[in-house]
């Protein structure tokens, strides 16, 4: 399947700003020599997405709930979802209740494993379509959102250490993602040039058949999650030193300098 999706958000566009020099009140720090080791992980993870619900200004991160995101482009080719589309004025909502189910870190590449679960995220904004879902042509230009509902996402995160000044830091150079949801509802306003029943059949098709939908929409907001969580990661490890998550990082690990 051929997926091309381009995410322009405002993670792209913080100003650089100087790393944390002693450690914040929201980090919790973890000891790999400690059996409790993973208990420990996932209440500092968790400290870590509530700290970034309201941002972080000391680094010039935008919130993260709302997640504004000026523009998602989606060209998707093959299979039951083929689609020219663009999504403006983004608002993502939802991810301030994150809830972490567990956190690990692989003891050998210090990639990190987590599970996490959502309630609810909605996506907002205005919409350019031209293409089919479920073989479905789609026409429409206006107003949308996205609704899916008990969203357990699994995320792999590759890491590279390295020093820098004392620190040592974890590099995020990937982000991989697999999701289950419980629901998903949309709706897409002005389909078919406001023709009102074709819209208002459309829009109860697809909501009715939310499971194929979701499917089928899968690469999409797969790679959506993806990068969303890579621009947040990047930009909070390249600015929050290891040693503050995972106090025994240098005696576990050679890292490279820089």
């Amino acid at each position: 399947m051929q997926l091309k999706l381009f995410i322009v958000t405002l993670v792209l566009h913080y100003t650089t700003a100087d790393y944390f020099r002693t450690k914040p009140s929201f980090v919790k720090t973890c000891f790999k020599s400690d059996p409790e080791f993973n208990d420990c992980s996932k209440d500092a993870v968790q400290h870590l997405f509530n700290a970034l619900g309201p941002g972080l200004p000391d680094i010039g991160m935008e919130p993260l709930d709302p997640l504004k995101i000026p523009k998602i482009r989606i060209l998707q080719g093959d299979g039951p979802v083929n689609v020219n589309a663009a999504l403006d004025d983004v608002t993502v909502t939802g991810f301030g209740a994150t809830e972490v189910l567990s956190s690990r870190v692989d003891s050998k590449t210090y990639d990190f494993y987590t599970k996490v679960r959502v309630p609810k995220i909605r996506i907002e904004g205005t919409y350019d379509l031209k293409g089919k879902i479920l073989l479905i042509p789609l026409v429409g230009r206006g107003l949308c959102w996205f609704e899916p509902t008990n969203m357990t996402i699994d995320i792999v995160s590759d890491v590279k250490l390295y020093n820098k000044d004392e620190f040592t830091f974890f590099n995020i150079t990937g982000a991989h993602v697999k999701y289950s949801i419980g629901g998903l509802k949309l709706r897409m306003n002005n389909l078919f040039d406001g023709i009102q029943s074709l819209e208002e059949s459309t829009n109860a098709y697809l909501n009715a058949n939310w499971r194929p939908v979701s499917e089928s929409l899968r690469p999409i907001l797969s790679k959506t999650i993806e990068d969303i969580l890579l621009g947040f990661m990047q930009k909070l490890f390249n600015n929050l030193p290891g040693d503050y998550m995972v106090g025994d990082v240098k005696n576990n690990k050679m890292t490279d300098k820089v």
